[in-house]
């Protein structure tokens, strides 16, 4: 059995001796081209002229593109044809693209694009919330609010209420591999592209589009990104299309690598939030009533932010029963980069609200909030329902929180803070406790789908193809072991190549914590057909039924016949029997409609837990974070040693985003913060120095592969506890709630704590 044993990721002796291969790394022919865009530098306006002839006169310069040159659709977006790769007499963000500069060299072109002379009359950005409120800049036409219970008696009748709000900034996705792209004209016009993108199939059908070619003329190659946190679902169609825009003009392969401070001001973030909030309570604490406005800054076009803002109020209960609710969601349209998905896509944002609401309300009575989490649980006998109508069934929280508090030392260590904090006046320590349930499933159902390719050869080697892309994830090495335990082998008999858009059509994007859930089970069905059909060959030559025939240990066994899985797969074929199949999967039993807010969106609910303490100097704001636990629940994990990796990276990037990572746009709209010197992603020191993470044992209550458990984004919620944890040192310096915003950088720290004793 290959499942569930902690093997190392596929990649790993290549990554750490550099041998793994990226798209900056392929080899290109010797007339290869090299692309740079030229950018906007005001933030909204009209473009009244345009002089590129010493662009176009530069040294190495081939091709010069602006819009009116396209061949086909001037579109990068995913859906909503609001984007153009290049900008049509208007520019609505600083930093977006107006021509395209195609030259020998990298350097050549950037060099080429920087002697632009572009004229624009600048009007006057639509930047904050507050500016997109007072002009009524919105997507969709306005506000949209779900709904359950009777607000105003059960707020009426609580015996408590706070009311405030929260801001929560966005974050740079900051993957290691920057965006690239490299296309390769093939005969009769086709087009093949290896490109760094976790959407290959959304590359395809838009590059088709923009050279108005069928979808079967774009073949799409990903082996592996370098990182991709989301920021690669959407954000790599620009290069992508603008390379094979490139290829198709001049007849020869282009290349397109953003610098990383192109990378930074061009791509989207996640995207920032003010949550206000306004909640009453019984006199045991239980929440009765909950308001909210979550307030979105998207950027200038929809890109992925209608599902993004969706998806934030679908987590707005996070674990938390709320009998009477009212979630109002404002996608605001605003003169930056085009917000996009991060790992959780708006449920972390969703889930900062509620977490609030419960800190706040413990801080008003005067109680540990770990004890009004735990009160205000769903219940886990006899279901209770979602604000959105889906029962919460599988709920463990009740008992993991309890294992983790109970494991970890909660209660005494909440103690001694307490008596830390007694003692010493300047360097403060806090404490917080916080849990995570996190839907599993895209809430555009028809994304919950997936197919595979799985070849057997007649050396018993196995080669796999599916529609999941790998950006060091470990979705590959996840796949090969659900494969090597279907087959009963080594996972070293299996290979599993790039993922290619003629070999597995119409893929999902690997996204939505989904990759293996997928992709797993329609491998797993691809090997039981392979499968079935030695089993029926074997079990013609032998009296034993094909049920019966095992396949284990690198052999095949049927009855008192016993072969190596080589020697099956040899006679199989010499026999005429196909050792190639398709597997396909769809995600069963969920249904949305968005526009009502109600439905079944997620076919199970992932959970976890951490514990995150923390210490402030009150005078300077700087901070620490001390000592982490996290008990997480991955179900039956397919790789321990994986799924570990990926909560821990989770915490440490959700612990970033709330404390330390920072974008800051001035008042022309410009990203001050376009580079790792003023952009602070957390660094090897950050980390606490005890980081304990267990898995909690259990499976799935429904059927995913093998009883898993999508373990991509949920981990990164683990953060909040930081950000709670520094709120609740804070909140020791005084009386007042600390009301503290995020990210929680020293300043923020600082200024909360001074105002608290003030």
């Amino acid at each position: 059995m290959s499942m569930g044993k902690p093997l190392p990721h596929d990649s790993a002796p290549m990554h750490v001796t550099g041998a793994a291969r990226y798209v900056d790394d392929i080899p290109v022919p010797a007339d290869c081209l090299h692309l740079c865009f030229g950018l906007s530098d005001v933030a909204r306006g009209v473009i009244t002229a345009m002089d590129l002839s010493a662009v176009r006169a530069a040294p190495g310069v081939e091709r010069v593109v602006t819009a009116v040159d396209l061949p086909g659709e001037n579109d990068i977006s995913s859906a909503a044809h609001d984007e153009p790769l290049l900008a049509r007499g208007e520019v609505h963000y600083h930093g977006q693209p107006i021509f395209m500069v195609i030259a020998t060299s990298h350097r050549l072109a950037r060099a080429a694009a920087a002697k632009a002379q572009i004229t624009i009359e600048a009007k006057t950005p639509i930047l904050s919330i507050e500016d997109a409120l007072a002009a009524r800049s919105y997507f969709e036409g306005g506000p949209l609010t779900w709904s359950r219970g009777e607000i105003a008696p059960a707020m009426a009748k609580a015996e408590h209420i706070v009311e405030g709000k929260i801001e929560i900034g966005g974050q740079e996705h900051f993957y290691l591999e920057g965006q690239i792209s490299l296309a390769l004209p093939q005969e009769n016009g086709d087009m093949v592209l290896q490109t760094s993108t976790q959407h290959p199939t959304e590359i395809q059908h838009k590059v088709a589009e923009a050279l108005a070619v069928p979808f079967h003329a774009v073949r799409v190659e990903t082996r592996r990104m370098g990182g991709g946190f989301g920021g690669k679902e959407s954000q790599g169609n620009a290069l992508a299309i603008a390379c094979a825009v490139g290829a198709h003009l001049t007849g020869k392969p282009c290349k397109m690598r953003y610098d990383r401070d192109d990378d930074m001001v061009i791509t989207g973030k996640r995207h920032d939030f003010r949550i206000a909030y306004r909640a009453g309570v019984d006199a045991r604490g239980k929440l009765v009533a909950v308001e909210f406005d979550q307030y979105v800054r998207c950027g200038w076009s929809q890109d992925l932010s209608l599902p993004v803002a969706d998806r934030a109020m679908l987590h707005a209960d996070n674990a938390y029963f709320l009998p009477n609710v009212r979630i109002t969601s404002h996608r605001l349209k605003t003169n930056t980069c085009s917000a996009t998905a991060f790992r959780g896509f708006g449920g972390p944002q969703g889930m900062v609200g509620i977490e609030r609401v419960i800190d706040h309300v413990a801080h008003k009575l005067g109680r540990d909030p770990l004890e009004l989490r735990q009160a205000n649980f769903y219940r886990k006998s006899r279901p209770q329902e979602t604000p959105y109508g889906q029962p919460v069934k599988g709920f463990i929280l009740p008992e993991l929180v309890k294992a983790l508090a109970d494991g970890a030392h909660y209660a005494e260590r909440r103690k001694a803070v307490k008596a830390w904090n007694d003692a010493h006046e300047t360097v403060k320590k806090g404490i917080a406790l916080t849990p995570v349930k996190f839907g599993i499933s895209f809430t555009l159902t028809h994304l919950n789908q997936a197919g595979a390719l799985v070849n057997v050869y007649a050396d018993g080697s196995v080669n796999i193809n599916h529609g999941g892309t790998e950006m060091g994830q470990g979705l590959f090495q996840k796949v090969a072991q659900v494969a090597a335990n279907g087959f009963g082998l080594d996972p070293a008999l299996v290979r599993i190549t790039a993922t290619d858009t003629s070999k597995v059509p119409n893929t999902s994007a690997t996204a939505a914590s989904s990759g293996s859930d997928l992709n797993g089970m329609a491998v797993k069905a691809a090997v039981d057909e392979i499968r079935g059909r030695i089993a029926r060959f074997l079990s013609s030559r032998t009296d034993v039924t094909p049920a019966k025939v095992r396949f284990e240990d690198g052999k095949v066994i049927a009855g008192e016949t016993e072969m190596t899985f080589a020697e099956a797969a040899r006679m199989a074929h010499e026999n005429r029997i196909s050792l190639s199949a398709t597997g396909f999967y769809a995600t069963p039993d969920i249904s949305w409609d968005r526009t009502t807010g109600t439905g079944h969106p997620f076919y199970y609910f992932a959970h976890g837990a951490a514990i995150t303490e923390v210490v402030i100097d009150t005078l300077t704001g700087e901070n620490r974070i001390l000592r982490v636990d996290i008990l997480h629940d991955v179900g039956q994990s397919l790789n321990p040693a994986v799924d570990i990796g990926q909560i821990e990276g989770g915490f440490v990037q959700g612990a970033g985003w709330l404390t330390t990572e920072e974008l800051v746009w001035d008042e022309r709209g410009v990203l001050r913060t376009h580079a790792p010197s003023t952009y602070k992603i957390p660094a090897c020191s950050d980390r606490p120095d005890v980081f304990n993470v267990a898995l909690w044992d259990g499976e799935n209550h429904v059927p995913t592969i093998y009883r898993s458990k999508a373990v991509g984004e949920p981990p990164l919620m683990l953060g909040i506890s930081a950000l709670m944890a520094l709120s609740d040192a804070v909140a020791s310096c005084g009386t007042a709630y600390p009301n503290l915003h995020a990210p929680a950088t020293p300043e923020q720290v600082y200024k909360a704590a001074k105002k608290v004793r003030t």
